[in-house]
């Protein structure tokens, strides 16, 4: 079972400059959610990054809030967090794998996503991952994106300056 598993965790960047998170949560199961928030808001906490909690219906309308954020909100990064029991339908699949496909595009496309949607076959599954001193789901989404904004701002080209260049001399 992988609880049981030894696994290697990058120690937490740290930043010169303020970080603002967004940590966009579709509380469908409040309790499991707000377990999710905690571990998310914990780690922010533990770099200093501010995180401000942003609540949409459900698990397939998270990559949407994360783009109008992105689009209005000045945010760094983003904290996708919510959780998906398998039911009786085939809606499982699509929940899971449209919700986690729009956020690996919005990666690509540059934005700092720490993914910690659960998907599990169970509610005791889902208690297990979300809990803050046990597997803290949250919180590794939150650790996740924040390693993606130190790699983005070390990554970042330096200024070059405005204005005209001194011409060279043969």
């Amino acid at each position: 079972m992988a609880a049981s598993e030894q696994h290697y965790t990058l120690p937490l960047p740290s930043f010169d400059k303020p970080v603002r998170l967004a940590i966009i949560v579709a509380p469908y199961y409040r309790d499991i959610c707000d377990s999710l928030i905690e571990g998310a808001k914990g780690i922010a906490a533990d770099c200093g990054a501010e995180a401000e909690v942003i609540e949409v219906p459900g698990a397939l309308e998270v990559p949407t809030a994360i783009v109008i954020a992105d689009r209005q909100g000045g945010f760094d990064g983003y904290v996708a967090l919510g959780c998906v029991i398998r039911g009786e339908t085939t809606h499982y699949e699509t929940v899971c794998n449209d919700s986690s496909r729009a956020i690996t595009l919005l990666g690509l496309q540059g934005l700092c996503i720490g993914n910690g949607i659960l998907t599990v076959e169970n509610r005791e599954q889902a208690l297990v991952r979300a809990e803050v001193a046990g597997q803290n789901k949250g919180g590794g989404a939150a650790a996740a994106a924040l390693h993606l904004i130190a790699l983005s701002r070390r990554m970042k080209a330096p200024s070059r300056g405005i204005g005209f260049r001194p011409e060279v001399q043969a």
